[in-house]
């Protein structure tokens, strides 16, 4: 399968009279936009604002996160979502660089929302921090879950779905700037030269926990609660195959634009054919009960025992409760031979005596930590709000709180902040992005 994804880097995003891709800017007809994404009846109020890296601009509660892009052939950006289901991960498509859609809500926030910091102390937190960030702030008439800690978010999740093709058919036409080419051939058969390195496969562990459906992230519009471990091809990850639910504490999530851009992936392909031969993707899941988990560890080992997978990279979205599925999915893989890997964040507890994983085992023996949720953060007050700072307080986002005995409550009366690291959106970066380094004492 051969991937081909022309890039456009975005250089500034700014408001005009067209919807248009010039000399490295984006501009956006505000109104036009805005007639296209309260075509979901769902939705009574809607707004775009744009935040830039250095501002002093302050993002929450952030839902999801996607880049703008678009496929050459007119299927949909995200099969099963955006459009009819059709397969991925072959083909031609194009990409705005350096930009991404976000999606707020306008006044309601819930327990996998969170924050992001455009400037000061706070950007360091989040990827993106680094990038524009066209801000989709809306409400919507989804009043069942209005007071509810968990919202599915449905119609703000999609908006943003659908507004990141919207944008992305600015570039469709145009001659991009560079290209990025994944192409994976079969697994049998590959060049000698190939084949004589050792075989690594990666293994997904996407959030699936809620039984409910509507919460969890979606493989082709397909709620991962109903899935059992698969090999998929890696570029199908990359082209839209997955997007990202709304259950997760906001720093252990992996959103859709992390998806699109799978570090791990990436860099998989990078050392493919010069110190290894990347076999593809084990995409498995997370569950709820102990027969369940251990189903899928099942399933996962006699798949990398299949395919002749050397050594496995094994990263779970989440903390906590899949912890289990983590690591009874790393004890499988090795109890087979193959030597693992596992990328995660971890929770210590504000003061660090906690175990940091909910499940360990002494095979589990290399182990990457892309941060702990439980970091407390402090910041000062942001010149500007977008979306509504009170909410990471008052509507459960995983990092904050109405009062505390000892710290008082996360949002101060004069707008400065206090928090754990757990309501940064996207803020491990347990997909591969992570800037953390470890230190000792």
């Amino acid at each position: 399968m051969k991937l081909e994804i022309g890039n456009f880097q975005v250089k500034d995003v700014v408001f005009g009279d067209k919807t248009c891709f010039e000399h490295g800017v984006l501009t956006i007809d505000k109104q036009e936009a805005l007639d296209f994404i309260m075509q979901d009846p769902h939705i009574t109020k809607a707004d775009i604002e744009i935040a830039k890296p250095g501002e002093d601009v302050r993002i929450l509660p952030v839902k999801e996160a996607v880049e703008p892009r678009v496929r050459l052939d007119g299927r949909a950006l995200f099969p099963g979502v955006t459009g009819e289901i059709a397969p991925t991960g072959e083909g031609k498509l194009h990409a705005l660089k350096g930009v991404s859609v976000l999606g707020v809500g306008g006044v309601w926030g819930s327990f996998g929302d969170g924050m992001i910091d455009m400037g000061g102390e706070g950007q360091k937190y989040t990827l993106f921090g680094s990038l524009i960030n066209i801000c989709l702030v809306i409400e919507t008439d989804e009043e069942f879950e209005r007071h509810e800690q968990q919202k599915k978010n449905r119609a703000i999740r999609w908006a943003s779905h659908l507004f990141a093709e919207y944008l992305g058919k600015t570039v469709k036409d145009l001659e991009p700037e560079s290209t990025e080419v994944f192409e994976l051939p079969a697994v049998r058969n590959r060049e000698k030269s190939v084949e004589g390195l050792p075989s690594v496969v990666l293994v997904m562990q996407p959030q699936s926990q809620m039984e409910e459906m509507g919460y969890n992230d979606l493989v082709y519009g397909w709620d991962l609660n109903h899935f059992v471990p698969t090999f998929m091809h890696p570029n199908e990850v990359l082209d839209g195959a997955l997007i990202s639910g709304s259950f997760m504490p906001s720093s252990s999530k992996w959103s859709t634009y992390d998806m699109q851009n799978f570090p791990t992936i990436t860099e998989l392909y990078k050392e493919h054919g010069k110190s290894l031969n990347f076999l593809g993707v084990i995409m498995s899941n997370l569950n709820v009960s102990l027969e369940q988990k251990e189903r899928s560890a099942i399933f996962v080992a006699q798949l990398a025992r299949s395919l002749g997978a050397d050594g496995a990279i094994v990263t779970e979205e989440g903390y906590g409760n899949p912890d289990t599925d983590y690591i009874r999915c790393i004890v499988a893989l090795e109890d087979v031979g193959v030597k693992v890997v596992g990328i995660s964040n971890e929770c210590t507890g504000r003061d660090g005596a906690s175990q940091p994983l909910v499940v360990l085992d002494e095979k589990a023996n290399a182990l990457v930590s892309t941060g702990n949720v439980s970091t407390l953060i402090e910041l000062p007050p942001a010149a500007k709000v977008i979306g509504c700072l009170e909410s990471l307080a008052r509507d459960g986002l995983s990092g904050g709180w109405v009062h505390d005995e000892i710290l008082g409550p996360s949002v101060r009366e004069d707008g400065s902040i206090i928090m754990e690291n757990n309501a940064m959106f996207c803020g491990d970066r347990i997909a591969g992005w992570s800037t953390k380094t470890m230190k000792e004492f």
